[in-house]
């Protein structure tokens, strides 16, 4: 069983989607998560643009590469306090739901936001009044997403309302649709409280949603001034054998999607991540 690895497409340097195409299988990657926005500067990303043909032309560039889209990224606010604002991201997400199928993809993905409207940092993120504001923005996204068979991909993040596996899984019942996954990113869920004990951390997000999880993102981290700070895969101190020994037990064949990693470290980490695949043994 080979290790089915990707890359965010915009970690990747191009000067348009032929070459990041070509780049991204010549770095041996098989799949990329696609922010149109940060990646395409050719022509329109801007809502209201999308179109089958739309859609269809970026699939078949990558197509010809070999490289699939196995995520479109739409990382948007959707706590906005602004609440035009936080609609008019929303409706670019519906808008993204509408049509990924057209660019070869059935995962949209984003993150659940801040109260912070530059997605800063807030302690009130925590609080049971901004996690029922992501339910109200997350049910809206979904309702969209069931009229045309496309997955709403949902990361947690420990900065943002979604910031525990257990907050995870109650946002999966609150919103009781098939069309609700989750963008697993076991980093995000490192703390100064817990990172002392990755397993149990993990085990806890296996053990309440792993069979929701489509896709999984790889960064590392590191604790630096009293601070979890991420950095790029290989560098830091996750323990990739035990989540690999996991994810080859419980979903075979995942996309595993680097992130945070750029070059000079794309090849090390690669490296890296195919050495920690070969090494981690079934779970029993």
């Amino acid at each position: 069983m080979k290790v089915n690895l990707g890359i965010r497409a915009h970690d990747v340097e191009a000067k348009n989607l032929h070459e990041l195409a070509a780049n991204v299988v010549q770095r041996g990657f098989s799949a990329v998560q696609l922010a149109l926005a940060k990646s395409i500067t050719e022509f329109s990303t801007s809502t209201g643009s999308l179109s089958p043909g739309y859609g269809h032309y970026v699939k078949s560039i990558f197509q010809q590469h070999d490289v699939r889209i196995a995520v479109l990224g739409c990382y948007i606010n959707m706590i906005h306090p602004d609440l035009p604002e936080r609609q008019r991201q929303l409706d670019r997400f519906k808008e993204h739901i509408r049509f990924a199928r057209d660019f070869g993809c059935t995962i949209v993905g984003t993150e659940t936001g801040s109260v912070i409207p530059s997605l800063g940092y807030s302690e009130d993120n925590f609080t049971e009044e901004a996690y029922i504001e992501v339910v109200k923005s997350v049910r809206e996204l979904v309702e969209e997403a069931e009229k045309f068979g496309i997955i709403v991909g949902i990361e947690g993040g420990i900065n943002h309302p979604i910031h525990t596996p257990k907050r995870m899984k109650r946002l999966l019942e609150d919103v009781p649709s098939p069309n609700l996954q989750v963008i697993y990113d076991p980093a995000n869920f490192m703390s100064l409280d817990n990172f002392h004990d990755q397993h149990s951390v993990m085990d806890e997000a296996f053990q309440l949603f792993g069979d929701r999880i489509v896709i999984v993102h790889a960064k590392d981290f590191i604790v630096d001034n009293g601070e979890i700070t991420m950095v790029p895969v290989g560098t830091g101190q996750l323990d990739y054998i035990y989540l690999l020994q996991l994810l080859k037990k419980e979903k075979p064949f995942i996309n595993i999607l680097l992130e945070n990693t750029r070059d000079p470290h794309i090849t090390d980490s690669i490296h890296y991540i195919q050495g920690r695949y070969e090494q981690a043994k079934r779970v029993q």
